[in-house]
């Protein structure tokens, strides 16, 4: 079985980049984040409770990213999000994650990992 959630968080950081961007200056996104879960249906009858989901990806909706994460890139924002996913407990169940962060409408970073 798999499950979706897509939300969007808002958010502020800067590059530190040893060349000239204008992402090493203070900035935001409206970041889109999807997350896919594959697993077994637990005895609640759901792989992974919607709440817990959308707590772990709110986190990181109106703040600065760069207090959190040191190198705050999409494929950065992905990895912390994925930790955070591995972290939950009682998530013994889930078998798949993926990850995808949009920084805009064009570009974005994806992670998936298997956890058997």
């Amino acid at each position: 079985m798999k499950i979706y959630y897509r939300a969007e968080i808002s958010s502020a950081h800067q590059l530190d980049l040893p060349y000239q961007s204008k992402c090493v200056r203070m900035h935001g996104h409206n970041y889109l984040v999807e997350v896919e879960l594959e697993g077994q249906i637990n005895q609640e009858g759901m792989i992974i409770d919607f709440t817990k989901i959308k707590e772990i990806i709110y986190k990181y909706d109106h703040i600065t990213l760069n207090d959190i994460i040191t190198q705050p890139t999409a494929e950065n924002i992905v990895l912390h999000l994925l930790n955070d996913f591995r972290l939950l407990p009682d998530t013994d169940n889930l078998q798949l994650i993926t990850i995808r962060v949009w920084e805009d409408q064009d570009s974005y970073a994806e992670e998936t990992i298997n956890l058997q």
